[in-house]
């Protein structure tokens, strides 16, 4: 099973793919950054944005997806281009017949470092500590998609250990 976590941004949008091993442990495949900053307009970015995960989910064909669900920012111009990311993520995993499955914030800190209160630094060691990796994943675009990807990981551990 792969699964691909999402952080989506206008500007930046993190990806991390991990697959889970025979044991249901999560072993990372692949992070990186979809940088869109050299792009001008709102709509050209969507667009690279769009292409890019594309080519992504061609290239590695997940069978799993997850991302944050966007919660309230005090900047509303923020929201919305986060909102409009994420608009074009979801339509992008549609088109490629993947679910999409959304996390809180909470949930995603809870699910990794077993505290919904844990900070950014702590959730990073966290995915540094699951994936057994030497490094922190950067950036923390790449972090966070990693993160969201093994919350979902543990929702569908949770759900096979139900059945």
């Amino acid at each position: 099973m792969l699964i691909l976590g999402i952080d989506p941004g206008l500007t930046r949008t993190g990806f991390g793919l991990i697959r889970l091993n025979q044991r249901h442990e999560p072993e990372l495949v692949h992070y990186e950054v979809i940088d869109s900053t050299a792009v001008s307009s709102t709509s050209s970015r969507l667009i690279f944005l769009f292409d890019h995960l594309t080519s992504l989910i061609e290239t590695y064909q997940p069978t799993e997806s997850a991302m944050e669900k966007l919660f309230f920012q005090r900047n509303i111009s923020t929201a919305m281009a986060v909102s409009e990311a994420r608009g074009v993520a979801a339509l992008c995993l549609a088109q490629h017949g993947l679910a999409l499955n959304e996390y809180t914030p909470n949930e995603v800190k809870q699910s990794v470092s077993g505290s919904g209160k844990a900070d950014k630094k702590q959730i990073q060691s966290m995915v540094k500590l699951l994936l057994n990796l030497t490094e922190i994943p950067q950036p923390d675009d790449a972090a966070d998609a990693l993160a969201v990807a093994l919350c979902h990981a543990s929702h569908l551990n949770l759900r096979n250990l139900m059945e």
